[in-house]
């Protein structure tokens, strides 16, 4: 979701131990039990230990750098972790303010122990060096991010790609085989993508720098060996992983055990799966009653795929980016004049097309961390791939009312709108730490409530956009559980991506293959509902609708927790459902 005059001067690739340095002794954290000294001890000793996803956040004097990827230093990062949950846990805190603040970065080390230690992602997982590991491979902030001059970006990126050459080889050595093979295939993509991507594209993005009177020659000739090397690391590790699909399997599910513990450990959930698949199902239905009563309305007699389809051949006009573009000041204006929430800054989102290396999903939004000041959003927005039938790559492309609710998700008054208020957070624990179901749950709980408050003014076709949107995270979510703890093949998930959510056969295949690599995507329907729930719960008491702009508010406030976390905080107790 987020991928930022820096300090450029580490040089080094980060090697084994780099990111254990021990506090500075001088280091109020060291010395101080105060929970605010150990809180941001903790967090500095977090950023060493994550430098690329320190960069991401906007802290500079790591870029270049990635993590010590081998197996003994994921080892040393696990005991890294259970050291300073337990230090967080040890504070005695009688504030309740810094109690929830301590709860809520214990929470972040127990997210991030299970994907190591439980999950052993690193290990079986290919994704999990780019999706959703809180360091991963993505050269955004040194190539987008106009965070300093051009050419300090380019010496950080050549330092980048040096470090990407002995990340491959670390990678190489931790993954396990044989591998699911919708595990690996998304390896050989992703792996292969970064290959193509740094040796076409990269290059002109750093080319005008030669033009610059005084920039020296040699630092072109820096740039091309080590990006080349880099290319080639890539390639090959796409080349290994190909080399083993003679032996992939279909091992990707987690099994029911380890899924509810993703629940508990990585959201706060600790509700039974049945129970919580009811919810999801309940949801699936209650959307799909909508989408008969809107089509009935918009293509009176047409079957229900007839009705989509006639929604989406109805094209935003240039492609989806420029779509996208023209969508946004309108979607601004209706936020501000229907009260959604507040606006707290004046920042905009730019859109652009998604980078070759990274279209697994057809969209997501990169956003400057904390850490920088003044550098702009973009809405990325992915091209059908071109492997697809003709057919397909149309079909792909969305119809203006299915475009419209994911500009919703993706800005106004979705995750653009959330991180405006994260990143202003006073909480250095908030303002760093946005949970998975907190940002998705929240970005799919502004499309509907964005219909409710009135965005379309009752018009048949948008609503059918918003609920196709609802229907695809409805049946991630059945997919989620059905894949990881009851057996579901593949082939049974894509049906009914097709059959329950009418999507078209390249999204049907593209979202249920991410199913397997992603077991946390049931996170956009599970969040949402919880903050359906919480909405329900807290605005009964004062005066319903009237008080969404409030509860939105209050709710923003958070950063980023586990809801469950929010839902006792609002609320006062920890009693009632979550669904």
């Amino acid at each position: 979701m987020r991928h930022i005059a820096a300090l450029l001067f580490l040089t080094s690739v980060c090697l084994a131990g780099c990111s254990r340095e021990p506090a500075d002794e001088g280091n109020a954290a060291a010395t101080s039990n105060t929970w605010a000294a150990v809180r941001d001890g903790l967090i500095e000793d977090y950023l060493k230990a994550h430098p690329a996803w320190a960069v991401v956040q906007g802290r500079h004097e790591f870029d270049g750098m990635l993590p010590d990827w081998s197996a003994a230093g994921i080892a040393r990062e696990i005991e890294r972790l259970e050291a300073a949950r337990a230090r967080a846990a040890g504070v005695q805190i009688s504030d309740a303010r810094e109690r929830f603040e301590r709860d809520y970065l214990v929470a972040r080390f127990d997210r991030d122990l299970f994907w190591l230690e439980d999950a052993q992602a690193p290990f079986t997982n290919p994704a999990t060096y780019i999706d959703w590991m809180s360091d991963n491979l993505d050269p955004a902030p040194y190539l987008t991010r106009e965070y300093a001059p051009l050419d300090q970006r380019m010496r950080a990126y050549i330092r980048y790609a040096r470090s990407v050459q002995q990340a491959a080889g670390q990678i190489r050595s931790n993954l396990r085989m044989p591998m699911a093979r919708p595990l690996l295939d998304r390896g050989v993509s992703l792996f292969r993508g970064f290959a193509e991507f740094f040796k076409a594209d990269v290059p002109g993005i750093f080319a005008a720098i030669k033009d610059e009177p005084g920039k020296d020659e040699a630092l072109q000739k820096e740039l091309a060996d080590a990006n080349g090397a880099a290319a080639k690391a890539m390639a090959d590790l796409a080349a290994y992983l190909e080399s083993q699909r003679a032996t992939a399997t279909d091992a990707f599910a987690l099994g029911p055990e380890k899924f509810a513990r993703m629940l508990q450990m990585t959201e706060g959930v600790t509700t039974p799966l049945a129970q919580l698949e009811a919810a999801g199902r309940a949801d699936l239905e209650r959307n799909q009653k909508a989408l008969r009563e809107e089509c009935a309305k918009f293509a009176p007699g047409a079957t229900i795929p007839a009705c989509i389809a006639k929604m989406n051949a109805n094209k935003p006009k240039g492609g989806a980016v420029e779509g996208a573009r023209a969508q946004l000041a309108g979607l601004k204006t209706f936020v501000q004049e229907a009260g959604v929430a507040t606006i707290p800054g004046p920042e905009e989102a730019r859109v652009d097309q998604s980078p070759p290396y990274n279209r697994a999903n057809s969209a997501y939004i990169d956003i400057p961390g904390p850490y920088e000041k003044g550098l702009p959003a973009t809405y990325y927005i992915s091209p059908p791939d071109p492997s697809w039938t003709p057919q397909e790559q149309r079909d792909y492309i969305p119809g203006q009312a299915d475009l419209l609710f994911t500009s919703v998700h993706e800005v106004w008054p979705g995750h653009f709108l959330q991180f405006l208020h994260s990143n202003r957070n006073p909480s250095v624990v908030a303002r760093n730490f946005v949970g998975y179901a907190f940002a998705e749950g929240w970005g799919h709980y502004t499309e509907e409530m964005m219909w409710e408050m009135g965005l379309g003014n009752g018009d048949p076709e948008t609503h059918i956009g918003q609920l196709t949107n609802a229907l695809l995270r409805n049946v991630r979510f059945l997919c989620a559980i059905g894949l990881h703890t009851k057996g579901m093949t593949l082939a049974e998930c894509e049906k009914m991506f097709v059959s329950d959510a009418f999507t078209d056969i390249g999204t049907a295949r593209q979202q249920s293959t991410r199913g397997t690599y992603d077991p946390a995507y049931l996170n956009y329907t599970m969040g949402k509902l919880m903050i359906r729930k919480l909405r329900e719960d807290w605005s009964a008491s004062r005066g319903g609708k009237q008080a969404w702009r409030q509860f939105h508010d209050q709710f923003l406030t958070y950063g980023g927790p586990p809801i469950p976390m929010v839902r006792r905080d609002m609320l006062g107790t920890a009693e009632g459902s979550l669904f």
